[in-house]
């Protein structure tokens, strides 16, 4: 006789359908984490329970690219229920990282009420900024989360000179007067 294998009731698929979905998943009301699926850990470092309650700040590379999000976010899903960006985002360890996000309000008058929303890291350090080359968009990756010409260079097995060939080239592509300003704008070419 064969054992008898109990079915799951409903309920429990749609949890073990949220716990495990393939992209991290959170559920927001007034952008605070309500509940966090378990790819939350691969994507941001953090475990479900240690975001559970907080603010979705935490996840952004400071408080402007955190309230712009939002305000796009909010603007868009007050037209229609469904909303896809790109941007930057921080993970646990502070590496800043580019990500599609997609969201869904669940009260399209009050957007940020009750949302759901998914996010997948790309391989793309900044994103659809045509701009730049591919080695200007990987040193880009490196700038922003704070590496100096020489560690950029070692990581890519080539002299410091290079980086700082490719950096200049890039203030003069982006229009900005400094690594700085230069930093500041991949940061909000990320969040736009």
């Amino acid at each position: 006789m064969q054992p008898t294998v109990r079915q799951p009731a409903a309920r429990d698929y749609d949890s073990l359908g949220f716990q495990n979905a393939p992209d991290a998943t959170l559920v927001l009301a007034e952008r605070v984490i309500v509940r966090a699926s378990l790819m939350v850990e691969t994507v941001f470092g953090w475990t479900p329970q240690e975001l559970a309650g907080r603010s979705m700040r935490c996840l952004y590379p400071g408080q402007t690219d955190f309230d712009l999000v939002g305000e796009r976010a909010h603007k868009a899903l007050r037209e229609r229920p469904f909303y896809r960006d790109e941007r930057f985002m921080r993970r646990k360890d502070g590496q800043i990282v580019w990500m599609e996000g997609r969201g869904r309000t669940m009260d399209q008058a009050d957007p940020h009420r009750l949302a759901i929303w998914t996010y997948r890291p790309l391989d793309s350090a900044v994103g659809a900024d045509s701009l730049l080359t591919a080695t200007e968009k990987r040193i880009a990756g490196y700038l922003v989360n704070g590496f100096t010409s020489k560690e950029i260079a070692k990581s890519l097995g080539c002299s410091p000179r290079t980086v700082e060939v490719h950096r200049a080239n890039m203030i003069r592509k982006i229009g900005v007067r400094n690594s700085f300003e230069l930093v500041r704008r991949l940061l909000d070419i990320g969040a736009g």
